[in-house]
């Protein structure tokens, strides 16, 4: 009885995204584009009105979501954490001294990440809000409250956003992170989404894939991603992107929300060698395989990257999918094979080259769920 009502509490708050776009006036998601940067039109990946993927990639039709519907009635998995999730206590004092080794990085959950790199401090795909949602009342809803507030992070010299599903480009977070004044740096179209919601165009750069932008002598590289965007009922108006960030001794992938694709081996080439690749696991389904990654996939893609360290991104925080909400990242760590798997907690500031390997946090809370 108790795994029903815990299903039920689910989809009441998962479900209702796709109902909730009428709530336009609490998120801005539900008005069209208006206008757009010249150079949309001129991209590579621009034809008929819409952005496309390098290779045509399949989504779920209405036979597999019937199937995934009758695995989901069939399944004992805890998509939701009985519990709360543990966070780092000591994250602002951490992060009031600079890195000694000159790159250090925060997870905050899902795909916020906190990219301190030579110098340079880059916030990846901000989300502060409680549910990931164009609705403040209906919606996945966040596992636990941030570790630490927004206001309470160190300045910001750039904020990267992959792209325009509500899970990456969260309204309130950007107005807020947008009143300090802070660059975003967004792939092509998503510039009209922040305009709407009243960022200064000074403060917008949007990047076509290959082209990049220097920050305090950081280098932000858009690159190819293999996904789909769209708020409300569009559906691929703006462009989707990786990010990568070269300094003049770091280098970071991030991969935002992606499919394997044949061009990460030319990435490494162009831009590698990483030292770090954030990349997602979780929030997939075996009938989205072209468009997210999950464990085997993430695995895959760092070998194609040629990189031995993995940060997982894209779970701990929002309910998205079927799997168990720690399944991704046990299923990566199990399977890493010569894959340096990083695991911080929540808001916890790590510095790759000095990690220590340790027990996976979520176990504990796992095996308290069983008790």
């Amino acid at each position: 009885m108790r795994r029903w009502l815990r299903r039920l509490a689910f989809v009441a708050g998962a479900l209702p995204v796709v109902l909730a776009f009428g709530f336009a006036a609490t998120s801005g998601g539900f008005a069209s584009l208006g206008s757009q940067a010249p150079e949309i039109g001129r991209s590579p990946q621009y034809a008929d009105g819409h952005f496309e993927n390098t290779r045509a990639v399949a989504v779920m039709n209405a036979g597999q979501s019937w199937r995934t519907l009758k695995e989901w009635a069939a399944s004992d998995r805890e998509v939701v954490p009985r519990h709360a999730l543990p966070h780092f206590a000591r994250t602002t004092d951490v992060l009031a001294t600079r890195p000694a080794s000159g790159l250090r990085l925060t997870w905050f959950g899902h795909s916020t990440v906190l990219i301190e790199l030579d110098g340079v401090r880059v916030l990846t795909d901000p989300i502060w809000s409680a549910r990931a949602s164009p609705s403040t009342i209906a919606g996945p809803h966040r596992f636990s409250p941030p570790a630490i507030r927004l206001s309470a992070l160190p300045s910001l010299d750039a904020v990267v956003v992959s792209h325009d599903h509500y899970d990456h480009l969260d309204m309130a977070t950007v107005k807020a992170l947008a009143a300090t004044g802070v660059a975003f740096y967004v792939p092509l179209g998503v510039g009209s989404h922040l305009r709407r919601w009243h960022v200064p165009d000074a403060q917008i750069h949007e990047l076509d894939w290959w082209q990049a932008a220097v920050v305090r002598g950081v280098q932000l590289t858009s690159v190819p991603a293999q996904h789909f965007s769209g708020r409300a009922w569009a559906r691929n108006p703006t462009l989707w992107t990786s990010w990568t960030l070269v300094g003049p001794a770091h280098r970071i992938y991030f991969s935002g929300d992606t499919g394997l694709h044949d061009t990460l081996p030319a990435i490494a080439d162009r831009m590698g060698p990483f030292d770090v690749a954030l990349v997602e696991i979780g929030q997939w389904h075996p009938s989205w395989g072209g468009i997210h990654l999950g464990p085997d996939g993430a695995l895959e893609a760092v070998h194609r990257l040629r990189t031995t360290t993995l940060l997982p991104i894209h779970w701990g925080a929002f309910a998205l999918a079927l799997h168990g909400w720690s399944e991704p990242a046990e299923d990566v760590f199990t399977r890493a094979g010569r894959a340096r798997v990083l695991t911080p907690l929540l808001g916890e500031p790590i510095e790759p080259v000095a990690w220590t390997p340790r027990a996976p946090w979520w176990r504990e809370l796992d095996r308290a769920a069983e008790r």
